[in-house]
């Protein structure tokens, strides 16, 4: 039941900007929702009405539409916040970002901007698709140089063979790097390369690698962690200690292993939204194990389950008494900030699984501390 306060204040909302005198709201939260809406339903007020506000002049700069829809996918729930985007698109006719390219490629790539895209691709066609593509290369790009570098720097990134390496053996010798590197020194005279400096990779075992599964779920709440997923998966396959499997969910399951080195593909392929089956993806995953004892299995999710709980449980109790180790992370972003549940965390965890939230440098951590166990 609403208490006096929180009636008013929907009340409010519903009122729009034009009942500031009489009902006002305190700054934070509650104005960003009032502005988000203004943006979109103030529309229906018109020009004329909108000029005798006697606050208009004095508020914030006006959202873009990119903007705006990151308000919206923050500030409300999924369902309210995929109403508001339909309204916008249907009965607004915000479609700056659907029909308009050079809007879009002026506008500054980041993941705001990519979270944007992704939300929306499925409506953009022809030379705006085009565009948007070329913008998330560009954004995931950064992404992947600055999070290659952390898991370089992580414990994961000892363990990798491309590290160089103080051993300098025949065995251990990297003859395409080393060939690459002193390329600029090839002496056509003489038809002969001179070696400034050789290469020599690190040593470890190239057999019997761990096999990484990441089932990322697709649902809308999890944009970012399905973005840093996407990446961290492209540098995962590119390290030879792992052969890393790649699962999008949401009631379906789908296998992307075919362009886990290809985040750009893997985004363009998702489709956000829907329902979430955790046990029928993990059910899948488990499908995948051929070597419980060097296999990890990384679930990216809220947790929350709309199947059967029980056969989640199951299935998960299943995993872990195979040998193999189940990590549920309830968010895999810089910021690792999760929005989950609490009762299905608490029981996976009560399983044996590790459950929580990481940064995608913390997650190569942890994934080398399992490697040496």
């Amino acid at each position: 039941m609403l208490t006096d306060g929180a009636a008013l204040n929907r009340w409010r909302l519903i009122l729009g900007k034009n009942a500031e005198q009489r009902i006002g709201l305190e700054a934070g939260r509650l104005t960003r929702m009032d502005d988000a809406l203004e943006f979109l339903y103030g529309r229906e007020a018109g020009q004329e009405v909108r000029e005798r506000n006697p606050e208009g002049g004095h508020e914030d700069s006006q959202l873009t539409v990119a903007q705006w829809l990151s308000e919206v996918r923050c500030l409300f729930p999924q369902e309210t916040a995929e109403i508001l985007q339909r309204h916008a698109l249907d009965r607004y006719q915000l479609t700056e970002l659907l029909t308009d390219r050079e809007i879009l490629e002026k506008m500054e790539p980041n993941q705001a901007l990519l979270e944007t895209i992704l939300s929306l691709k499925q409506m953009m066609k022809g030379p705006v698709l085009d565009a948007a593509r070329r913008i998330v290369s560009q954004v995931v790009a950064q992404l992947m140089e600055k999070m290659r570098t952390d898991v370089s720097r992580s414990a994961l990134g000892k363990l990798d063979r491309n590290s160089q390496s103080n051993v300098r053996s025949l065995r251990n010798l990297d003859i395409r790097r080393t060939i690459r590197k002193n390329l600029a020194h090839y002496d056509q005279q003489t038809r002969r390369l001179m070696l400034e400096r050789v290469y020599f990779n690190g040593r470890i075992k190239r057999y019997n690698p761990w096999r990484v599964i990441l089932a990322v779920d697709e649902s809308g709440s999890m944009l970012s962690s399905v973005i840093h997923s996407a990446v961290m998966a492209g540098i995962f396959a590119k390290l030879p200690m792992l052969d890393t499997r790649l699962v999008i969910f949401d009631t379906n399951v789908v296998d992307l292993s075919g362009y886990v080195d290809d985040p750009v593909e893997t985004l363009m392929s998702i489709q956000l939204g829907g329902g979430t089956d955790i046990a029928k993806a993990l059910g899948y995953c488990e499908s995948l194990i051929t070597m419980p004892h060097r296999t990890m299995v990384v679930l990216i999710s809220d947790l929350c389950e709309g199947g059967s709980r029980k056969n989640l449980y199951s299935i998960c109790k299943d995993i872990l008494e195979s040998g193999a180790k189940l990590i549920a992370l309830t968010a895999l972003d810089e910021t690792a900030a999760p929005a989950y549940d609490r009762t299905t965390a608490q029981e996976i965890a009560n399983l044996g699984a590790y459950v929580g939230a990481m940064t995608p440098a913390r997650l190569a951590d942890f994934m080398a501390s399992v490697m040496r166990e």
